[in-house]
C-alpha cells in the first residue's frame, strides 16, 4: 500500500485559500513606501488563516493631501475595506469624517485606526498603548519624573498620554507651534491634573532637568531626515526614545547612543499598535510575541 501523499495541484491549492476569510485594510500617510506594517499585519493574518490584504496609500505617491480623505474613506467603504490604519499627517484631519470615537481617540483628539463595519466608520486610538506597552518591556526601570517630548500633533498627544498613564511626574513639550504646544498641556492636565504637563519654549533649561526625552515628529524619517533635538543638548544622564521606526535607528538614537544614553527605538510602539489595530480590524486575538518576532526579521 503507498501512504506517499499526492502533492496539491495550483487549482487545488488556489479553491483551498480561497475558502479563507478575507479581510482588506490600508494604511493613509504620507511618504509611507518604507513602511512594514503591511507585511506585519499579512504574515499575522496568514498564520491566523485569513486571506489578509493590506494596502498603501501614500498621499504622496498618488500626489494629494489630506483634503482626500473623504474621498478615500468614500473609496474604502465602497470597496470593502475592514478599515483603515491613519498616519502623519491625518490622525486629527480624519476626525471628523468619523461616526464615532473610542473613549481613548476622543480623549486624545488623534485617531490611527479606523474600524469600517455596518456603514459605519469609528476612530480608535492604539498608538498610546503600543508606546506604554513597548516602555514597559524596554524601559521599565528608569527615571520618570521629567520628560521632554518633542511633537504636540497626533502621535504626540498619544505618547503624553501614554507617559502620563505610566507615572510621568512632569511631561514638557515642545512643539514649533507653541500654541498646539500648549492646547495639548492644557487637555493633559485636565485629565491627569494640576502641572503634569507643559508647553515648553526654554530648551536648554527643560533639557538639562530631564530624565528623559520623547521624539514625537517626523524628523528621523527617510523623508524628514535630521533631529528635533540639538545634539549638543544630549547627555549621558538621558534616556531617549524615538516613535520614527524607519530607519530604526534615527540620527536621533545614533547621536543619543553615542553620547552614553539610553535608548529605545520606534519598533516596539510600530508592533504594538498593530496589535491593537489587527484585533480590531479582524475580531481576532493577535499572538503579540509572534508579531515582534515577525518584525525582527524584517
Amino acid at each position: 500500500m503507498n501512504n506517499t501523499s499526492t502533492p496539491l495541484s495550483q487549482a487545488d491549492e488556489a479553491s483551498r485559500v480561497s475558502t479563507y476569510p478575507s479581510v482588506l485594510v490600508g494604511l493613509v500617510g504620507t511618504g509611507i513606501q518604507a513602511s512594514r506594517t503591511p507585511r506585519l499585519h499579512e504574515r499575522e493574518g496568514a498564520e491566523q488563516g485569513l486571506r489578509y490584504i493590506y494596502k498603501l496609500i501614500d498621499l504622496e505617491t498618488l500626489g494629494l493631501d489630506a483634503d482626500a480623505l473623504p474621498g478615500i474613506l468614500d473609496a474604502a467603504q465602497r470597496f470593502g475595506f475592514a478599515g483603515l490604519n491613519i498616519t502623519h499627517p491625518c490622525k486629527q484631519a480624519v476626525i471628523p469624517l468619523l461616526d464615532e470615537l473610542s473613549p481613548d481617540a476622543a480623549a486624545l483628539g488623534a485617531v490611527n485606526t479606523v474600524v469600517l463595519k455596518d456603514d459605519r466608520r469609528v476612530g480608535h486610538n492604539t498608538d498610546w498603548w503600543g508606546f506604554a506597552e513597548s516602555f514597559r518591556r524596554e524601559l521599565s526601570d528608569v527615571q520618570i519624573d521629567r520628560v521632554v517630548q518633542f511633537g504636540a500633533g497626533g502621535a504626540g498627544a498619544a505618547v503624553a498620554h501614554a507617559l502620563l498613564t505610566l507615572g510621568a511626574g512632569e511631561v514638557t513639550i515642545i512643539d514649533t507651534d507653541e500654541a498646539r504646544a500648549r492646547n495639548l498641556a492644557s487637555a493633559l492636565c485636565e485629565r491627569f491634573g494640576k502641572h503634569r504637563a507643559l508647553g515648553g519654549s526654554v530648551l536648554a533649561d527643560a533639557m538639562a532637568a530631564a530624565d528623559g526625552i520623547v521624539n514625537t515628529t517626523p524628523l528621523g524619517m527617510a523623508k524628514y531626515p535630521g533631529m528635533a533635538v540639538p545634539a549638543n543638548l544630549l547627555h549621558p544622564n538621558l534616556w531617549v526614545s524615538d516613535i520614527v521606526y524607519f530607519p530604526l535607528e534615527t540620527e536621533l538614537l545614533r547621536q543619543a547612543r553615542a553620547r552614553g544614553c539610553r535608548t529605545m527605538s520606534g519598533g516596539g510602539m510600530a508592533v504594538f499598535q498593530a496589535v491593537g489595530a489587527f484585533g480590531l480590524f479582524t475580531g481576532l486575538e493577535p499572538d503579540a510575541e509572534r508579531m515582534l518576532r515577525h518584525f525582527g526579521e524584517m
